[in-house]
C-alpha cells in the first residue's frame, strides 16, 4: 500500500515536473516567433520604398514618422505591429525561464538577470519609438537603453542557457550551439556600436544586417532551445530526484 503511494505520488511530481518544461520550452519558442513575425509583417507593409533588412534599422519598422535619423528615412505603416512585438517578445521569454525550473539557486538568478533585462528592454523599445523627433525631446535615450538591454540580456542569456545544458536537459552540442550564439550576437553588438559612433549622420549601407547579426541568432537559439526543452524528456532520474527535494521540503 505504501509502495503504491509513493509510486503515484512519483509519478504525480514527474508529471508536473515534465509539464512545467512543456510549458516553459512552448513560451520560449513563442517569445522569438512574435518577434520575427511582428517584424515581417511590419517590413512586409513598408512598401515605398521596400524595406531593406540589410539597411534599415530594425527599430524604423516601430517608428510610423515620416521621420529622418541616422541618415533613414521612416515611414512604418504598420508600426503598432512590430511595437507590439518589441513589448510581448521579451516579456515571454522571461516567462519562459521563469516555469523553467530545472534551474535552481544562485545559477537560476543567472538566467533570470540576464532574462529580465531582456524584457524590460523591449518594453522600452516599445513604448519609446526610435525616431528622429525622439532624438531631440530625450525619449531616445529610453529607446537606446532598451535596445542594448535587448542585445546584452539576450546573448548573455542564451550563454549562460548554453553553459548550463545539463541543468536544462539539453544536449551538450545544443549547450555549445547555444554559447555560439550568444557571442556572435555580441561581437555583432560591438560591431554596431562602433559603427553608430563613427558614422554618426552619415547612411551605412550593411548596418541593418549588423543590427541583425547581434539579435536574429540569439532569437534562433532560445527558439532550438525550446524545442529541445519541451520535446526531451530526460532520465528518470531527473524526476526522481525532484521527488527527493519535494520530501525534503
Amino acid at each position: 500500500m505504501t509502495e503504491d503511494m509513493e509510486s503515484t505520488r512519483r509519478r504525480g511530481v514527474g508529471g508536473r515536473w515534465l509539464e512545467q518544461r512543456r510549458s516553459a520550452g512552448v513560451l520560449l519558442i513563442a517569445g522569438p516567433v512574435i518577434f520575427l513575425l511582428a517584424e515581417f509583417i511590419a517590413a512586409t507593409a513598408w512598401t515605398d520604398p521596400a524595406y531593406s533588412y540589410t539597411h534599415h534599422f530594425i527599430s524604423n519598422l516601430g517608428v510610423h514618422g515620416p521621420s529622418t535619423l541616422f541618415g533613414q528615412y521612416m515611414y512604418s505603416p504598420l508600426a503598432w505591429v512590430m511595437n507590439t512585438g518589441f513589448f510581448l517578445f521579451g516579456l515571454t521569454i522571461l516567462a519562459g525561464i521563469i516555469a523553467l525550473r530545472d534551474v535552481s539557486g544562485r545559477r537560476r538568478w543567472a538566467v533570470l538577470v540576464p532574462a529580465t533585462m531582456l524584457a524590460v528592454g523591449g518594453v522600452l523599445l516599445a513604448l519609446f519609438p526610435g525616431s528622429g523627433e525622439a532624438l531631440n525631446d530625450g525619449t531616445g535615450q529610453y529607446h537606446s537603453t532598451g535596445a542594448f538591454l535587448g542585445f546584452i540580456g539576450g546573448n548573455v542569456l542564451t550563454i549562460v542557457l548554453g553553459r548550463r545544458w545539463q541543468g536544462i536537459g539539453v544536449s551538450r552540442r545544443m549547450g555549445r550551439a547555444l554559447i555560439a550564439v550568444g557571442v556572435i550576437g555580441l561581437l555583432s553588438m560591438t560591431a554596431y556600436l562602433g559603427l553608430i559612433l563613427s558614422a554618426g549622420d552619415n547612411p551605412i549601407g550593411v548596418i541593418g544586417l549588423i543590427e541583425r547579426g547581434a539579435v536574429h541568432p540569439f532569437l534562433i537559439g532560445l527558439i532550438c532551445a525550446g524545442a529541445a526543452i519541451s520535446k526531451r524528456r530526460p532520465a528518470d532520474a531527473a524526476p526522481a530526484r525532484q521527488v527527493s527535494a519535494h520530501a525534503a521540503d
